[in-house]
């Protein structure tokens, strides 16, 4: 449960990227990665995380900015962007409000400024899960129990899945991840010893595959990029998050959505939803329907519907099913 004082850590602090690989190599699930810390010092606390090193990334300047390039598909227009990057930074960039707004305007959506002046957009999409059992110390499937708390009936769920639950219903808590899974993004993970590129809808993780990560990371790999390809540069965006508070707060429901269409009619979209999953929710089906179709109310109405078919609520979050439908409809709906 929550705990005032944190425990023992060796402070490790390197200065390239390099040195960071390799101190992750050596400690490996004895080291905690530090980004901004916002999610990080609460662990501390709350949960009694008891790493015998914490890594502060805060000084390997290789991690940081926004560039042009690191587009794979090789269609040009793409840009990379390090994962020790501020949201505000993020937020403000002119390339990316000029080309990719929908990641522009999730990172606005995140806490408050303060905190997005000193949180990350890699720490952004790795932070754990806010369930409030799982959080303060709870022996839930996600902690190594047998049982979720949040699951049982009359347990505090209003937050949680509707969707795809398996044991565990708790939900990502990122705000920029749905962009990013809309935006087709790419994630750059590196250890000591290798590199890979995940696509951004594979990088977060069912709980049906490992119960106890959110993301395919292993102790010793760390996200140092977001790759995002030229493919929806300068395509019609749409981000909404609803929230129980407009600012310092998590999604209830949020929705991304990148729109290509002529002539009236919806040429390709990706539409994400976030907080209604374990992990953000790509609807493919709904992208399948407009695609094709006049975008027109009729269009957005089926869109809806089709959504939140096979939702499954819990007893205190019915309200997330007509709120992700309406969410859906306008992001479909033509713009004024």
């Amino acid at each position: 449960m929550m705990n005032d004082m944190m425990t023992h850590f060796d402070l490790l602090q390197p200065a390239d990227l390099d040195s960071a690989l390799d101190l992750l190599s050596r400690h490996g699930s004895d080291a905690w990665p530090l980004a901004g810390g916002y999610d990080s010092f609460d662990w501390f606390k709350n949960r009694g995380k008891q790493p015998g090193v914490v890594i502060d990334l805060e000084g390997v300047e290789e991690l940081r900015g926004v560039r042009e390039g690191g587009d794979s598909a090789g269609g040009g227009g793409g840009i990379t962007i390090g994962s020790m990057t501020t949201l505000a930074a993020v937020e403000g960039h002119p390339l990316i409000q000029s080309r990719y707004s929908l990641l522009a305007a999730a990172s606005a959506q995140v806490a408050s400024p303060q905190i997005r002046n000193a949180g990350t957009i890699g720490g952004n999409v790795c932070q754990d899960t806010r369930c409030w059992y799982y959080r303060y110390g709870m022996t839930c499937y996600r902690a190594g129990g047998n049982t979720c708390y949040a699951g049982a009936r009359g347990a505090m769920n209003r937050e949680h899945a509707i969707f795809g639950a398996d044991r565990c219903v708790a939900v990502t808590p990122s705000d920029v991840a749905p962009a990013l899974v809309a935006l087709d993004a790419e994630m750059v993970v590196r250890s000591a010893g290798r590199d890979r590129v995940v696509p951004a809808a594979e990088f977060f993780m069912q709980p049906s595959v490992d119960i106890t990560r959110m993301t395919v990371l292993e102790p010793d790999e760390l996200l140092t990029a977001i790759r995002i390809p030229g493919r929806w540069a300068g395509a019609d965006f749409h981000f909404e998050k609803v929230a129980d508070r407009k600012t310092w707060d998590f999604a209830l429901v949020s929705v991304a959505a990148a729109v290509r269409d002529g002539g009236g009619v919806i040429e390709d979209a990706r539409i994400v939803a976030g907080a209604v999953q374990c992990i953000p929710r790509r609807m493919t089906d709904v992208e399948d329907l407009v695609r094709g179709r006049p975008r027109d109310e009729e269009t957005a109405e089926i869109a809806g519907s089709l959504a939140i078919r096979g939702a499954d609520p819990l007893d205190y979050n019915h309200f997330k099913v007509p709120l992700l439908r309406n969410l859906v409809k306008r992001a479909v709906r033509p713009t004024a």
